[in-house]
């Protein structure tokens, strides 16, 4: 079987239901792969009413299941995946559980009041400079690319890990079933700012079948494999509520961190995207160099002459994962119509998101998840929203600002 078809092709199956041992942990206590707990059912009682966090109105209708019945019982990420939940598999809920570890590190880590002084620090800012692919890493970026790192390798579940931060994949375990591709802090030059940030990262399978290889080429086609191979994907927002949303390939969910049990608990079950929305999200000050295509359509929908008789507003953080957050909870378009941002890390996993949440994620031309990727910082167009919305845009033509030459289309 060729190289490339290997790449580009789906999963050949998916997760086979087992018994788990992995309960979850104290928020801040390191966790260790030779710890075992005890079994324990989906729903915790004794916590709050998920009445009070607010759940939204665009979810599915058979989410009761995953909730209980009874209010006063909630569900918690690592319950979620184990064999009460979806049931995951052993392999996968022990990586998530150190996944989920490091990201309440680096919420606690954005919110610190002394993060600012990182900066100060010798050598952090100088310890990762930028290829001619990536851009310049702060040091926040750099922390939390290590705390990443040390959790996955802690993990004992990942053969390779993928990162904007770094210029080429990191092999960590020959035994690892898993490769994680991430982007450890996004919109990290809004934090001076207060601004959200976000991590985002997907999840594939070892492909066995390149373990004969040389360490460096193994790593870094495992870390290329298609967006349509992805077993799960996530992105963890930190705002005025730490918020992890997942997907595991069938269905969208969002987990809010409990800042007194630090358990991240299920808030927002098997999120439904509106098929159409009324916020387009895009940087306005560009609108001069937009292809024809793109301003005509801001143009229309703007002034409620599309096929939706209402005029949208703008909305624009400049945060990927915070204008991405918004978009699925209430429908619409976030989009960069430059090719700025990242397939491997970025654009894959948000597109697995969104598709599984019933939108759509394009490049402009060709759905995200269909395109093979090339390089490890490869850079492509983004248009992620309700299906309807993403329908109307591509229906305008010439939507894409600027093509680099090595960028295929």
């Amino acid at each position: 079987m060729q190289l490339s078809t290997i790449l580009s092709q789906p999963p050949a199956s998916t997760f086979q239901p087992t018994i788990l041992h992995f309960p979850p942990k104290p928020v801040f206590s390191p966790p260790t792969n030779s710890r075992h707990f005890s079994g324990t059912n989906i729903f915790r009682p004794g916590m709050a009413s998920l009445s009070a966090f607010g759940l939204v109105g665009s979810q599915k209708s058979d989410s009761s299941s995953f909730v209980g019945n009874d209010s006063s019982r909630c569900c918690t990420l690592m319950d979620f995946v184990g064999k009460g939940g979806v049931d995951v598999g052993d392999d996968l809920v022990l990586l998530l559980h150190h996944i989920q570890y490091a990201c309440k590190r680096i919420a606690a880590l954005v919110a610190s009041p002394f993060n600012s002084s990182l900066g100060n620090q010798t050598g952090i800012a100088a310890a990762g400079t930028a290829g001619s692919d990536r851009d310049a890493p702060k040091p926040l970026d750099l922390v939390s690319n290590e705390i990443i790192l040390s959790s996955l390798r802690s993990s004992g579940k990942v053969a390779v890990m993928a990162s904007e931060e770094d210029d080429s994949p990191v092999w960590i375990n020959d035994d690892g079933p898993f490769v994680v591709v991430m982007d450890p802090l996004d919109g990290s030059r809004n934090i001076d700012a207060s601004i959200p940030t976000g991590t985002i990262f997907g999840i594939y399978s070892r492909l066995v079948e390149l373990d004969h290889l040389p360490v460096d080429e193994k790593a870094s086609l495992n870390s290329l494999q298609s967006g349509s191979r992805l077993v799960a994907a996530a992105y963890v927002l930190y705002s005025s509520a730490t918020i992890l949303c997942a997907s595991f390939g069938s269905g969208t969910y969002a987990f809010t961190l409990d800042h007194s049990t630090g358990d991240f608990v299920l808030t927002h079950p098997n999120i439904e995207i509106p098929p159409r929305g009324q916020i387009y999200s895009v940087n306005d000050a560009r609108y001069f160099d937009w292809p024809e295509g793109l301003r005509e359509y801001i143009d229309t929908v703007r002034q409620g002459k599309g096929k939706y008789p209402k005029k949208y507003s703008a909305r624009y953080i400049c945060s990927l994962v915070a204008d991405f957050h918004r978009t699925l909870l209430y429908g619409g378009v976030a989009m960069n119509p430059r090719d700025h941002l990242r397939l491997v890390y970025e654009a894959n996993p948000l597109s697995f998101l969104v598709e599984q949440a019933g939108g759509k994620g394009s490049d402009g031309k060709r759905r995200i998840l269909s395109i093979q990727p090339s390089k490890l910082h490869q850079r492509l167009p983004l248009f992620l929203g309700s299906s309807e919305d993403i329908e109307e845009l591509l229906s305008y033509g010439n939507v894409q600002q600027k093509v680099n030459p090595g960028y295929e289309v």
